[in-house]
This record gives C-alpha cells, sequence and structure tokens, in this order.
C-alpha cells in the first residue's frame, strides 16, 4: 500500500504509551515526523527513541489537553519545529469505573474533560493550522465500542458517553471541513491491552476472562492491532472516507 505519507508530520496525543506510542512508531515507520504530546515526564526520550529506531524527525511535548491555550501553543511549535502536522490521534484518555450513584462531580467532570474536551482542544489546534497553511490533513479521533455499547459487568457512564460523544464530534467536524479536505474518522477499539486496562485488571483480576469470554476472537487486542488502520485512514489511500466511525474489537459488538 503506498500511503503517501513520508515526510509529513503526525502529532499523536497520549503518545507515549499505549495506543498512542503504538500508532507514533507506525507512523514513523511509514518515514513520518512525529510529535508525541503527553503529561507523562519521559515523553521527550520516548520521542528521542522513536527518531533513533526511524531515522525520522521526532519532538515529545508535555501536554494537558484539557488547557485549550496550552493546546494550541503545542501545536504552533510542533509546527515551527517539524511542520505543520497533517495527520492528527487523540489517544489521551482516562476511564473511572464505579456505580453512576457513587460518581462524584469531579471524576464525571475529569473523564469528560480529557476525553471529549481534550480532544475537542486538540483537533480544533490540528484543523487551525490546516487552514491557515491551506494544506490537507487527517485526523483519527479514538471513540470506543463504549460508545456503542455498555460494557459489563464493571459500569463507566462517564467513559461511554464521553466516548459516543468523540464519535458524534468526529462526525461533525468532517462535515464541517470536508470543502477544505480535512478528514476526520473514529476508530471505537474494543478491549486493549494497555496501562488503562491492566490497572482495571490488577484491581477486579477476575475482568479479563469474563471480557475474553464476550470476544469471539477469543482475546484481547495489543495496541498494535490498531496500527493497520490508524495508516489507513491517515494516508491519501482513504481519501473519500470522511465522517465515519469504524469499530475493531475483535466481534465483540457482533454478538
Amino acid at each position: 500500500m503506498n500511503t503517501n505519507l513520508s515526510g509529513k508530520t503526525a502529532v499523536v496525543t497520549g503518545g507515549a504509551r499505549g495506543i498512542g506510542l503504538a500508532v507514533a512508531r507506525s507512523l514513523a515507520a511509514e518515514g513520518m515526523n512525529v510529535a508525541l504530546l503527553d503529561l507523562l515526564d519521559n515523553v521527550a526520550e520516548v520521542a528521542l527513541r522513536i527518531a533513533d529506531e526511524y531515522g525520522v524527525q521526532a519532538v515529545g511535548q508535555h501536554l494537558d489537553v484539557t488547557d485549550q491555550d496550552a493546546t494550541a501553543a503545542a501545536f504552533e511549535t510542533v509546527a515551527e519545529r517539524i511542520g505543520t502536522p497533517q495527520v492528527l490521534l487523540t489517544a489521551a484518555g482516562i476511564e473511572i469505573n464505579g456505580d453512576s450513584i457513587d460518581v462524584t462531580a469531579r471524576d464525571w467532570r475529569k473523564v469528560i474533560d480529557v476525553n471529549l474536551t481534550g480532544t475537542f482542544f486538540s483537533a480544533q489546534a490540528f484543523g487551525r493550522g490546516l487552514l491557515d497553511a491551506g494544506l490537507p490533513g487527517s485526523a483519527v479521533l479514538i471513540a470506543s465500542m463504549s460508545g456503542l455499547i455498555v460494557n459489563v459487568p464493571q459500569w463507566a457512564a462517564s467513559y461511554n458517553s464521553s466516548k459516543a460523544a468523540v464519535a458524534h464530534l468526529g462526525k461533525s467536524l468532517a462535515v464541517e471541513w470536508a470543502s477544505s479536505d480535512i478528514r476526520v474518522n473514529s476508530i471505537a477499539p474494543g478491549y486493549v491491552l494497555t496501562d488503562l486496562t491492566r490497572a482495571i485488571i490488577e484491581r477486579e483480576p477476575e475482568l479479563e476472562a469474563d471480557w475474553v469470554s464476550r470476544i469471539p476472537q477469543g482475546r484481547m487486542a495489543t495496541p498494535e492491532d490498531l496500527t493497520g488502520l490508524v495508516v489507513f485512514l491517515a494516508s491519501d489511500t482513504s481519501s473519500y472516507l470522511t465522517g465515519q466511525q469504524i469499530v475493531i474489537d475483535g466481534g465483540y459488538t457482533a454478538v
């Protein structure tokens, strides 16, 4: 597949680990320069390792995606250092499980702020840069199958709601920016083995077997299972594909 990504710049939020890191590495393997934006202190070190491994330019910046001004400034800095971003992956996200009657206002707002508002601020800064530069681009937002179904046996109303909203945000931006050749799609992963899901399993070990029993393919995904789809959506190969949510869940939602 000729992706036509070499030499372009990508921004990956939540790029220092998990899905974000796996995608950043895959984009770098396609010859893209990559910028990792993350709250983790080692984000700059992770970017240096990608640069060394793939021979591309890579930068890492500490960022809280819920800060609109800081997010806008981060994208401007990326443009100055390695070029205007033409690909975006929004992988920054959190989950707080618990019975809905016990959810605090603080926890509800934190999940919505990171997962939905942070995604919007990132997409906003990305779109602004492309419109100012007159360039085409592709944004891939990380939604979740949890925006389509209700996961059991754990409860996560805030997470589910935020991810459903992310998918509709993607559709809204796709229509708004279509005439400027800026595509926006979302992907809805099922259960993926990341630091986030491992932390949940550590607290409730019985959940892993329950989850896997509901997946027709009989296993959880690895972050690398998602990278081919993201590369496809980022590339010109999918030039007529926008405003869609694509589920990648091992068959979970097909049952």
